[in-house]
């Protein structure tokens, strides 16, 4: 099976994730500002295709774009994953999964989610400010649960959680006949 991998990132996390994935499945990996270059032609030789972007204000980054594509690559095994700083099993993931893509998109796309981490070195300036403000925001929450004081500490510096096992799914997709 010939599987491509296109991905965005800002920080490294989604970058670090796709090429997992593309050394995982022998696939190509091409970040999105190439891919978007590309004609259609170019990716007709392919039978699985896996865009990578990471979380931001309830949407993937550049997901519309592979959205777009994948309403007429209906015929490829296609599977979008987006990374984030919540963990895995943080409730607000699986509402994320649900709500992300229409019930059409659904029939032939399937979403994944890897937690990734913060990086506020390599986060760009309006990134980084809007990440700050957000955990003012929740710092002043007067009725803060104990897991979201948590969030909030974790939220307030740079830190990696990122894990290889998180692309399993993902591959196990791809792969499945």
């Amino acid at each position: 099976m010939k599987t491509l991998i296109i991905y965005t990132s800002q920080t490294g996390f989604t970058r670090r994730y796709a090429q997992w994935l593309a050394d995982r499945m022998n696939g190509d990996l091409l970040e999105f500002k190439d891919a978007q270059k590309k004609s259609d032609d170019f990716f007709a030789g392919y039978d699985a295709i896996c865009y990578g972007g990471w979380a931001m204000a309830g949407n993937i980054v550049k997901g519309k774009w592979f959205l777009g594509k994948a309403a007429n690559w209906k015929n490829k095994r296609l599977a979008m994953f987006c990374v984030g700083g919540s963990p895995n099993d943080n409730p607000d993931i699986a509402v994320f999964l649900q709500n992300t893509l229409t019930e059409e998109q659904k029939k032939y796309l399937k979403l994944f989610y890897c937690q990734g981490g913060f990086n506020y070195e390599k986060m760009k300036a309006p990134s980084r400010l809007a990440m700050k403000m957000f955990v003012s925001a929740l710092r002043k929450k007067k009725d803060a649960t104990e897991e979201e004081k948590m969030a909030i500490e974790k939220m307030s510096s740079s830190y990696d959680i990122s894990d290889i096992k998180y692309i399993e799914p993902i591959v196990e997709y791809l792969e499945a006949n």
